[in-house]
C-alpha cells in the first residue's frame, strides 16, 4: 500500500526548516501561523519577500510577476512509493510546493523526492547537485547516458521609492532570467556550452563522431532545440 506524507513528518520538517533555510539574495520568506508547530491545520501558507528598501515583507500578490514557473498546481508523481500529489515549482526559492488539505506546503529536498514527473505535460523536474550556485531543481529535457537539463531562475527586484514629487515609485518585480542549460556526461557537467570545441574537449572519445556531426549540423548553442539535437545524437 502506498504511503502518505504524514502530518507528523510535516510538523518536524517545518520546525527544522524554518530555523535553518535561507532563500536566495538574503530575503526571508514569510509564513503564516499555518506552518507553525501548534497550528499546522489552520489557514494557508503565506509566502513573501522582505524588501530592503521599505523594510517590510511584501506578499507575492503585491509584487508584479510571479515567483512560479506555473502558478497552477498540477498532478505529479513525487516518489516511486508515494501517491501522486498536486505540485508547482517556485523558481524564485527553488522549491517544489504541494497541496495538502488545500494548503501549499514545501516538499523536502531529499533523495527520495528527487524526481518529480508531471502527469499532464509529461515533463520532469529533478534534484541535482551541480556543485555550484545553481544546484537544486532542473527540468530534464533529454534523458540517457548523456542528459540535458534546464534551470529556470526568477529574480526579485526590490521596489524603489520615488526620489521626489516629480518621480514615481518603482514597484517590486519578479523577473524571469535567461535559462541555464547543463549537459551531463560521464565526465561531469558542461554548463551553458558555448562552442563545439568545449563539447569535444569534454567528450574526447567521441571526437571524430562529433566533428562529423558539427560539420553536417549548424548548432547554435544558445538555442534549446539545437542542444536537444546535440544530446540526442550523443545518446545514439
Amino acid at each position: 500500500m502506498k504511503r502518505f506524507i504524514t502530518s507528523a513528518f510535516l510538523i518536524i520538517f517545518y520546525s527544522i526548516n524554518a530555523q535553518s533555510y535561507t532563500p536566495p539574495n538574503g530575503y526571508q520568506p514569510s509564513y503564516s501561523s499555518a506552518l507553525s508547530v501548534n497550528s499546522l491545520g489552520g489557514g494557508h501558507a503565506v509566502f513573501g519577500v522582505k524588501s530592503e528598501n521599505s523594510n517590510k515583507v511584501l506578499k507575492y500578490d503585491e509584487i508584479i510577476g510571479s515567483p512560479y514557473f506555473d502558478k497552477q498546481f498540477h498532478l505529479a508523481s513525487v516518489a516511486t512509493d508515494y501517491e501522486k500529489a498536486s505540485v508547482r515549482y517556485n523558481s524564485y526559492l527553488d522549491e517544489i510546493e504541494f497541496e495538502r488539505d488545500g494548503k501549499p506546503l514545501v516538499l523536502p529536498k531529499e533523495e527520495k523526492f528527487s524526481r518529480i514527473k508531471f502527469s499532464s505535460s509529461n515533463s520532469t523536474i529533478v534534484l541535482l547537485e551541480t556543485k555550484d550556485d545553481l544546484a537544486g531543481y532542473f527540468f530534464e529535457l533529454i534523458s540517457g547516458s548523456t542528459t540535458l537539463y534546464k534551470k529556470n531562475k526568477i529574480k526579485f527586484i526590490d521596489a524603489v521609492p520615488a526620489m521626489n514629487s516629480y518621480a514615481n515609485d518603482r514597484p517590486a518585480v519578479f523577473k524571469a532570467l535567461e535559462p541555464v542549460y547543463y549537459i551531463k556526461t560521464e565526465n561531469g557537467f558542461i554548463k551553458n556550452p558555448k562552442n563545439k570545441k568545449e563539447i569535444i574537449d569534454q567528450i574526447p572519445e567521441k571526437k571524430e563522431a562529433l566533428s562529423a556531426f558539427f560539420k553536417e549540423n549548424k548548432i547554435k548553442f544558445d538555442k534549446e532545440d539545437d542542444l536537444k539535437k546535440l544530446v540526442t545524437f550523443l545518446n545514439q
